[in-house]
């Protein structure tokens, strides 16, 4: 006797919002990842796909383990941005409902989600869409969601799922397996297995550059509590009963009453998950201190870019496009040209407009180059270097593999200092962005990289830690959280108010 194959939809809604930067409309998702029905499938199992790597590790992950019957719906992915415009995620969500009720009978369902997104009327639409599949399958249908670490978990974002898998990594070179693993779980919940969810959030918003996990980085206290969670689950008591240990460091330029440090435990039974959660949120207060920024004054930076005896990388992590920023902030581009640092390259600087222009006039061309026209004016005369249009293949870090639309891009040598410019608005993680443009980077003696963090893993090649400086300069990532003025965060909380104090966290 043939058993029917398992049913199974996947969709998906992943988006970084930043409360403080402008609103995310049709187009920013259209550029990056908008893709629904079958073109779905083929673009996850696609060698070079434009999605990030959570579906495509699922689907892998299911093909592998045998046959199956596939039934994508729709997957929305855009760059971090501001809140989306709640007309368009209204439209999603009617294109979500309309797949699910004429799906038929689902055996199981796996949602891509971020973690951390806002509509304009919405500080919950990941919720808002689990609520929805679960109003549609009903309490039994298994429900397993993927979400980055900057997730910021609401009840619903617990409640209404079966199985929570959070990425483990920072820079994320684990998303891929994340979505292989919950492909695994899925099948173990739709094999008849039960779980539960439990989640502990805390009176604590680290900072961005506080939360990188590498074995290489000090202090490291973010990837000491994951370690830790890790260990944990296969010792006893929780060996056998835990199934994941997901702890969220949450994204704080999301500004919701949720915000907070979370540990979030799927398991086998209501004891374990509760217990471990709250053994590891202790773990991460006993820590709290330690997630701290600390970064390099701007003259500072300028003068060892001067000085320097071997190459540097320098990161604006104020203007990181992976957090929102717009990516077009000049203040580092403007002393490293005022000081004539020599050897150095700027990017991605986001702007079309200057990108525009270069093509028009031809590589080789003189240009007077105007750059942040709207925002920022600024202009210097500039020699056009090199040219590019066509997507690009990610060679290493978050993007390998991936196809990513940059626009037209060009280099430009303003003043001595070699600038990549992008039509499009993607954070310099991967070297492969300026390889398309000739930049060979053993001859680069200081980089400048829009990027917080993940530009460590396509960049390690080149520059190892101790060869990193986070710069100090304006702009709507900054990790100096003091500088923003919040207005639904809850408070107290650390770093802002040293007075927080815990237990006084929402435990579920």
């Amino acid at each position: 006797m043939t058993l029917p194959l398992k049913r199974v939809a996947f969709l998906g809604f992943s988006i970084e919002c930043n409360r403080f930067a402008p609103i995310a409309t049709e187009p920013d998702f259209r550029t990056r990842t908008w893709v629904e029905g079958p073109a779905m499938l083929a673009e996850a199992r696609s060698p070079a796909p434009r999605m990030l790597a959570e579906l495509p590790g699922f689907v892998a992950d299911m093909d592998l383990a045998g046959p199956w019957e596939p039934l994508p719906m729709m997957l929305a992915m855009a760059e971090p941005n501001g809140p989306v415009d709640h007309a368009l995620f209204t439209r999603m969500m009617a294109t979500w409902d309309a797949g699910l009720r004429t799906a038929g009978h689902l055996d199981g369902i796996y949602v891509v989600l971020h973690g951390a997104g806002l509509t304009t009327q919405d500080d919950d639409p990941e919720g808002t869409l689990l609520a929805l599949i679960r109003a549609i399958v009903g309490p039994s249908v298994p429900i397993v969601a993927s979400l980055d670490l900057h997730a910021n978990i609401s009840a619903q974002d617990t409640a209404l799922l079966n199985g929570f898998v959070g990425y483990r990594t920072n820079p994320h070179m684990d998303m891929r397996g994340c979505g292989a693993e919950s492909a695994a779980l899925l099948r173990r919940l739709m094999a008849g297995e039960r779980t539960h969810i439990a989640s502990v959030r805390l009176p604590l918003v680290p900072p961005t550059v506080s939360l990188l996990t590498g074995a290489d980085v000090t202090p490291r206290p973010y990837g000491e509590l994951i370690d830790l969670g890790q260990r944990r689950m296969h010792e006893p008591p929780y060996a056998g009963r835990v199934l994941n240990v997901s702890i969220m460091a949450g994204f704080a330029f999301a500004d919701t009453p949720f915000n907070g440090l979370t540990t979030v435990v799927t398991a086998l039974d209501a004891e374990a998950a509760q217990d471990m959660a709250h053994e590891l949120a202790t773990a991460a207060w006993a820590r709290r201190h330690e997630f701290r920024a600390s970064l390099t004054p701007l003259a500072d930076a300028v003068h060892r870019a001067c000085t320097t005896t071997r190459p540097l990388a320098f990161a604006d992590v104020a203007d990181n496009p992976g957090g929102g920023g717009r990516g077009n902030t000049l203040h580092i581009l403007r002393a490293f040209v005022e000081a004539r640092v020599q050897g150095a390259v700027i990017g991605l600087m986001c702007d079309p407009a200057l990108a525009e222009d270069a093509h028009r006039a031809g590589q080789g061309s003189r240009i007077d180059a105007r750059f942040g026209r709207i925002e920022e004016p600024w202009s210097h005369p500039a020699r056009i270097l090199a040219l590019h249009d066509a997507p690009v293949r990610g060679r290493r870090g978050i993007f390998a593999g991936n196809t990513i639309p940059l626009g037209r891009m060009a280099l430009l040598d303003v003043g001595g200092v070699r600038v990549a410019v992008a039509s499009r608005r993607v954070q310099c993680a991967d070297p492969a962005f300026l390889e398309a443009l000739g930049v060979d980077l053993a001859q680069v003696r200081c980089l400048v990289v829009k990027s917080r963090g993940h530009f460590r893993g396509g960049f390690d090649e080149c520059f190892g830690p101790d060869q990193i400086v986070e710069v100090d300069a304006p702009g709507l990532t900054s990790p100096m959280l003091e500088r923003f003025a919040w207005t639904k965060l809850p408070r107290p909380v650390l770093p802002l108010d040293p007075d927080a104090t815990w237990p006084k966290a929402t435990s579920r």
